[in-house]
């Protein structure tokens, strides 16, 4: 019997013969984030002539995307559920199809929707078992791989190599392997203004001891854990987390040491940012990644008391519906894990669910609370799931409000240039007798 040295050898092809294995047709799954193939893709484009109609499906990646060049069009075809910056343009092109679903529930699509024919993954070299990591990428990565009929690797020695949780896959299951010595994508620290630090302190207030967090990235949460460093026995239950989470680690802020399930444990779906983390991350037995169908999933979250997510929203209107996801009809971005999250914290025990937002966009031309969401704007947080709503003017609590008291309370955390158009729509839509 052959031990997995000898099948490691014999599965080693290039880039270009990865890309080779694909046939007109296919359903391929890329890895998400900085987890994504950086070589295939790329080769698999150079010889787009030979194929044609190969549907490709990511969330993030921070490669080039260069099947979504117009001249890649009629040969693949990107399907998403979260645009990104190097799909977005593609997408509103009609170059890219979008889908409205829940992170936690892409699995069920694999299942129902997308028979996938190849995973395009990356991961780590193997341990002395054979076994490599799915490293900073397991959410949607780790079930495609499941269901593939073909595994293709980048087997990266830069990947962080991560073995707690559901992260390892066995050398007999990779089809083919493309070594690769690549660095991993980083992220650029985010820049903090006084709009960003005044949101994370106000954050900051609504998070207690011994609360569980989930937290994007981006500014705005590494504001708010800048404001936790007085807090204590904090916990990490997250689709994501990047750097900021280190810092509090070592500060020994962030212990998980009340958290009811996997206490002790930073848990992620996957994980994004400089090679400071991806070093902290590394053979490191806290941290603990998981297939979103779990670290996702609400019903999962509501076993952690006190759990507190923070997320963003493009818009609000004055009922307290929001999006994340479009401007119009314009697609930005998707729900992601947004109401997984909202509604997890909502049926925690002490849980609170937090949009946190700058009060304007376009350099301050445009108000994010408006009077009603952009017309054709995808509804990604419904009223009824909004619970906090933060901006560098204030917190607005609007679960149990009344449409009233909803109105009121965010034209009040708007920017006040804005304020006295707000106002006129309150009148003109609570005191209709009185015009």
């Amino acid at each position: 019997m052959k031990n997995w040295l000898e099948t490691y050898k014999e599965r080693i092809i290039t880039a270009e013969e990865a890309a080779g294995k694909i046939q007109s047709g296919y359903n391929i799954v890329l890895g998400h984030a900085a987890a994504a193939p950086q070589y295939i893709p790329e080769a698999m484009m150079a010889q787009k002539d030979r194929l044609h109609d190969v549907s490709i499906y990511h969330m993030v990646t921070l490669h080039p995307a260069v099947y979504m060049q117009p001249e890649g069009f009629g040969h693949f075809r990107h399907i998403t559920n979260f645009a990104a910056g190097n799909t977005r343009d593609g997408i509103n092109d009609d170059r890219g199809d979008f889908f409205p679903y829940y992170y936690h529930e892409i699995p069920k699509w694999f299942d129902t929707k997308y028979p996938i024919d190849v995973a395009m993954i990356t991961v780590s070299y193997p341990n002395e078992d054979g076994y490599c990591s799915f490293g900073i990428s397991v959410d949607y990565t780790k079930p495609a791989t499941d269901r593939a009929k073909i595994v293709i690797a980048e087997m990266n020695e830069k990947m962080p190599f991560l073995a707690h949780g559901e992260c390892l896959i066995h050398i007999s299951d990779i089809d083919w392997i493309v070594p690769t010595n690549k660095p991993m994508f980083e992220l650029p620290l985010p820049k903090i203004g006084p709009v960003e630090e005044k949101i994370g302190e106000y954050c900051a207030s609504l998070i207690e001891d011994g609360s569980c967090l989930q937290l994007g990235i981006g500014a705005i949460p590494d504001a708010v854990l800048h404001f936790l460093g007085d807090k204590k026995d904090l916990g990490i239950h997250t689709e994501m987390f990047s750097d900021g989470v280190v810092d509090l680690v070592n500060k020994g802020v962030i212990t998980g040491a009340k958290k009811n399930i996997h206490k002790g444990k930073l848990v992620s779906g996957f994980l994004m940012g400089s090679q400071k983390l991806y070093d902290f991350v590394n053979n490191n037995p806290d941290v603990e990644m998981y297939p979103v169908n779990y670290c996702n999933d609400p019903r999962t979250i509501s076993q952690i008391d006190n759990f507190v997510s923070i997320n963003s929203a493009l818009e609000i209107d004055l009922q307290g519906q929001s999006t994340a996801e479009s401007i119009g009809l314009k697609v930005f971005s998707g729900t992601g894990g947004q109401v997984d999250f909202i509604r997890g914290a909502a049926w925690s025990k002490g849980g609170k669910a937090i949009l946190a937002f700058p009060s304007t966009a376009k350099h301050g031309e445009m108000s994010r609370i408006k009077a009603y969401l952009t017309e054709g704007a995808g509804i990604t947080t419904p009223r009824d799931d909004v619970d906090y709503v933060i901006t560098e003017y204030g917190i607005a609590h609007l679960k149990g409000a009344t449409l009233k008291e909803r109105a009121r309370m965010l034209i009040n955390i708007a920017h006040p240039k804005f304020r006295e158009e707000l106002e006129k729509e309150f009148h003109k839509r609570f005191f209709r007798s009185a015009l």
